[in-house]
């Protein structure tokens, strides 16, 4: 990572307040995290984000038994990280939100495979 002083904030704003986050923007966004800090419910919405697949099939990308995925997607569904739609006899799990989306893909960007930080793209002139 670059050093401190060479880093510059990416422009994020807040329709709420332009002096930083809310107590409750605080509170969401904290149990939005603890809740992705299970490295199996990372990987659910993660998998869930590449496309649109049955709590069976995902249960075995992930390695995982049916019953823990449904527990999983079930805490994932409930804080509105993961979207679901019955599809016959089956439900069918997806991530459309385009924040999530881009939260997944800047945490991966940002971790290199063997899990160390990836390095900072190179800057522009």
């Amino acid at each position: 990572m670059a050093k401190h002083e060479e880093r510059r904030p990416e422009n994020i704003s807040s329709p709420a307040r332009s002096d930083g986050p809310t107590a409750p923007q605080l509170e969401s966004a904290a149990s939005t995290f603890a809740l992705l800090s299970s490295p199996a419910r990372l990987h659910v919405l993660w998998l869930a984000a590449q496309g649109a697949y049955d709590v069976t099939t995902l249960a075995g990308r992930a390695g995982i038994n049916v019953a823990t995925m449904s527990q999983h997607l079930t805490k994932l569904r409930l804080a509105g990280l993961i979207s679901a739609r019955k599809a016959g006899r089956h439900h069918i799990y997806t991530v459309e939100d385009p924040h999530i989306l881009t939260l997944l893909q800047q945490i991966f960007a940002h971790i290199g495979p063997d899990g160390s930080l990836a390095p900072d793209p190179p800057r522009g002139p």
